[in-house]
């Protein structure tokens, strides 16, 4: 999935050649209106160079992925998903990639799940550009895939422009949010929580996210791509997950997730962006730090 993720991601080449033929692929109300059987054949176009021969096996019942029928705003698409294989199931998750048939470059975030899970939980905000299927691919560690999606109605999401300042969105990359969120939602909530064995961790990553095919209303120009482009959460020395993302992740990448609860393992993020820049947290340090982000 990895090599997926690369051949799909959006080079200087690409996004003009995107610009050229299509307008920054900002949807027309024919191709906004596309029907649920046209992602699917989009997904069937590009299936073999992401997953090679390997068959998908489609509506696995494990596999529950929510999001809004119809967006409120396609530049930032709240998407949650949970993973559970079935009880007595010996296997566990590989990896678990986020894919929007209809975006230009349709892989959002590929993770790499570690610990041995059974059990994978992860919320995120989406750039959606034309009416998609938004679909969770999961690999067991036997290699087997498999496959659940939502249809979510949204347009124009890649190419709509940037919500904050530009100049004081670069001036604050990087700083980052990490917080728990496991007893947020009330006291019937809690109780459920306490009665699991996983707590629930919010990151969030200052960052434009800039997916190429944004105009700068000033000078007229397009902003050249420039996104997070690999997180890495561990749990001590364990990995947790590792994410490598690509054009479809929100402004201010968001990313919420389940994770073993283990008294006095310490929880920390580290990431990069695709001009190099590193920013880091951990989950201790930044409860402190969260005012004013």
């Amino acid at each position: 999935m990895a090599s997926f993720s690369k051949r799909f991601a959006p080079s200087r080449r690409a996004v003009a050649l995107t610009l050229a033929l299509g307008g920054a692929f900002a949807a027309t109300s024919a191709f906004a209106q596309a029907p649920r059987e046209n992602t699917d054949k989009t997904f069937e176009s590009f299936k073999t160079d992401a997953f090679g021969d390997k068959p998908i096996e489609a509506n696995a019942a494990f596999i529950k992925i929510d999001g809004p029928y119809r967006a409120e705003d396609a530049a930032v698409v709240p998407i949650d998903l949970d993973v559970a294989l079935p009880k007595g199931d010996g296997r566990s998750i590989s990896k678990v990639t986020l894919i929007v048939d209809e975006n230009p470059s349709p892989v959002a975030a590929a993770f790499t799940v570690g610990q041995k899970r059974k059990e994978f939980g992860v919320s995120t905000r989406l750039r959606v550009n034309a009416y998609s299927t938004i679909r969770a691919v999961v690999e067991t560690d036997d290699g087997k895939l498999y496959m659940n999606g939502r249809f979510v109605k949204a347009s124009g999401g890649c190419s709509a422009p940037a919500l904050k300042d530009q100049d004081e969105a670069i001036n604050r990359i990087g700083a980052t949010r990490f917080r728990n969120v496991s007893a947020q939602g009330g006291e019937q909530k809690d109780a459920a929580v306490q009665a699991s064995k996983f707590d629930r961790a919010q990151l969030m990553i200052r960052h434009p996210n800039y997916s190429g095919l944004q105009m700068d209303q000033v000078k007229r120009t397009y902003i050249p791509a420039w996104f997070v482009n690999h997180i890495e959460v561990k749990q001590g020395d364990d990995m947790v997950f590792t994410m490598d993302g690509g054009i479809s992740l929100s402004e201010d990448p968001m990313i919420q997730f389940s994770y073993h609860k283990k008294p006095g393992a310490k929880l920390a993020m580290t990431g990069t962006d695709t001009q190099g820049r590193a920013f880091s947290a951990d989950l201790q340090e930044s409860a402190a730090k969260a005012e004013g982000l």
